[in-house]
């Protein structure tokens, strides 16, 4: 039973879709990283830590990047005309304009909401404040290029 899961690992690891989906995430996620950093945006180890393996929004979008090797790399594998490819840009479809458009907008809203209380508590109409966290979700630039690396990666994985 040891020996037929460490098989399966083994298996998992070498297998281009996984290596494709999970290179790209690192890919975007460092980029991003290397980006605030130059940028002077990081302030403590922590942060960066956080910002390495944890932290979303930014350039490049990491769930696009990840979406689209998917798709790529499964196309390359099982062919464009499989099921799995079919669902995997569906899901890619559903990913990206949640990444440009549900999120960005209630990251939006909620940058508003906590503007607007820090004015009522300035003002005294409200006593206690406590900040809502603010989710910021994707420039459509930053989904584009997390599309672009994506594609790239995964043709990478599949022909190489």
């Amino acid at each position: 039973m040891l020996g037929q899961a460490k098989f399966q690992m083994q298996t998992l690891v070498s297998n281009p879709v996984f290596l494709s989906l999970v290179f790209s995430w690192f890919s975007a996620q460092f980029i991003k990283t290397l980006i605030k950093l130059l940028s002077g945006k990081v302030h403590s180890l922590k942060e960066l830590i956080e910002l390495m393996f944890w932290k979303t929004g930014g350039m490049p979008s990491s769930h696009t990047a990840l979406v689209m090797s998917l798709c790529v790399s499964i196309g390359f594998r099982n062919g464009v005309t499989s099921d799995i490819f079919i669902l995997s840009v569906a899901f890619a479809i559903v990913v990206v304009r949640d990444a440009v458009g549900v999120r960005r907008s209630s990251g939006l809203q909620t940058k508003a909401l906590n503007e607007l209380s820090l004015q009522l508590k300035s003002k005294g109409i409200i006593d206690d404040f406590v900040p809502l966290k603010e989710i910021h979700g994707h420039k459509p630039a930053e989904v584009i290029m997390g599309c672009f690396l994506g594609v790239f990666i995964g043709i990478a994985f599949s022909v190489l």
